[in-house]
């Protein structure tokens, strides 16, 4: 059993067709979004509609819930993030809001080597970022409860993989807005064979110059089109 997971889509249409693409020529049982389907990217309603097309399970994450819910600016700030969620909230139709406002807090696989459980920020905060770097102790405390196999969580932008003890925690990093300084799409693949998961990440090439291209169309804010550009932020 092949798991394929992408997280944090970001309105990148471009990205996402070349990311299906690849994953056509690849032998996967099963597609997930660990959320972040809308924000900073140009396309958020084509977005919405690809993945209920394909039929992909996605949980909520945190640029979803800010949009879906309308909770406005993040504490009076108006940083470039919050400009382009209130102009995605003005995008979408009221179908593609409800789909996000109906999305889970993450969800759960059962699989050959055991189960696997996915979402955004935390079990039950998308807005919660986890950090995958901190200490053996602090990732058993929140694996335990779990009882997961492997643990996906999105958020961060950069691939990263980590194993404590029994557990295996995956960032996929970013199918919209890759941050580790290369250009491109992520996407992981955990192989759910044998005694313990295999897991293998991917920088898929798209064409990010349209990309980049329909933020500035749109007049969104530049630096969003560097970023696709370079893979890095600054």
């Amino acid at each position: 059993m092949r798991i394929a997971f992408l997280s944090d889509l970001h309105g990148n249409i471009h990205a996402l067709t070349a990311v299906k693409r690849f994953l056509n020529e690849q032998i996967v049982n099963q597609v997930v979004v660990v959320g972040d389907l809308v924000g900073y990217g140009a396309s958020p309603g084509p977005v919405i509609d690809f993945v209920q097309r394909e039929g992909w399970p996605a949980s909520m994450g945190s640029s979803d819930l800010r949009v879906a819910l309308d909770f406005g600016e993040r504490e009076g700030r108006r940083g470039v993030a919050d400009q382009v969620l209130q102009w995605t909230r003005k995008t979408l139709s009221p179908a593609q809001l409800d789909f996000l406002r109906r999305l889970p807090p993450g969800g759960r696989l059962t699989t050959p080597i055991g189960r696997v459980r996915y979402f955004h920020g935390s079990p039950h905060d998308p807005e919660q970022r986890l950090d995958l770097m901190s200490s053996e102790t602090e990732l058993r405390r929140l694996a335990e409860p779990l009882a997961a196999r492997v643990i996906v969580v999105g958020g961060t932008h950069v691939p990263f993989v980590r194993t404590v003890d029994e557990t295996t925690f995956v960032d996929p990093g970013s199918v919209g807005l890759s941050l580790n300084h290369e250009p491109g799409a992520d996407v992981a693949i955990v192989d759910c064979v044998g005694r313990k998961p295999k897991i293998s990440l991917h920088k898929v090439p798209y064409d990010y110059s349209s990309s980049a291209f329909d933020i500035m169309a749109w007049n969104l804010p530049p630096v969003i089109a560097d970023v696709i550009r370079s893979g890095k932020m600054g």
